[in-house]
């Protein structure tokens, strides 16, 4: 199963960056093939319609193509004021916005449609994004994804991992991989590929 795999910051010790290096890791031990990105690496302006008019900027149409050939994503988001940051939000509209001109991508929900979405949070506060995700998800919603039940905010996060990066609780370590487990195998039964779902 491929899984793309990225986080919705582009701050150097973003926690969210650490659980998304996690999570890819962890994916590939289960047996998925992953994508890990980073957004930083992708050269995108905030969205404007005018701005699309001259053209869809190149990186956007990387991100495009990057989303539609992964049935599976799982994103760690960060939490700002309560929800998820702009970052994130300009990323999905971005890869959701039709190339009008192009007989493919005038599609608008040709990269999302269908993905099979597992969505994690990293904060320093007790409830480590949780109000982020609940955000999130109808966003996801409305782009035709189908978001996993199960999901996982990390509280604590400036103690939650060791100086190798890695995740210091067994808890948060499973509770991530009951994640990763689901999106794969909810994934696998949209494509017909499925393996049994692991208690």
């Amino acid at each position: 199963m491929k899984l793309l795999v990225f986080a919705g910051s582009t701050r150097q010790n973003s926690w969210n960056r650490k659980l998304a290096k996690v999570v890819a890791v962890m994916a590939r031990s289960a047996g998925a093939e992953v994508t890990h990105i980073e957004l930083a690496d992708f050269d995108v302006p905030m969205y404007n319609a005018d701005l699309e008019a001259r053209g869809t900027p190149a990186d956007v149409m990387k991100l495009k193509q990057i989303g539609y050939e992964h049935p599976a994503w799982i994103i760690c988001t960060p939490e700002y004021n309560a929800s998820y940051p702009a970052l994130l939000k300009n990323t999905l509209d971005w890869i959701s916005s039709p190339v009008k001109s192009d007989p493919l991508w005038k599609d608008d929900m040709r990269s999302t449609r269908g993905k099979v979405v597992g969505v994690l949070s990293a904060s320093p506060g007790g409830l480590g994004g949780l109000r982020s995700q609940s955000h999130l998800v109808p966003l996801l919603l409305n782009l035709q994804c189908w978001v996993a039940p199960k999901n996982y905010a990390l509280g604590r996060a400036a103690d939650a991992f060791d100086a190798e990066g890695q995740l210091v609780s067994e808890q948060a370590r499973s509770n991530v991989q009951g994640v990763i487990d689901q999106v794969l195998w909810a994934a696998g039964r949209l494509t017909g590929a499925a393996q049994p779902l692991q208690s």
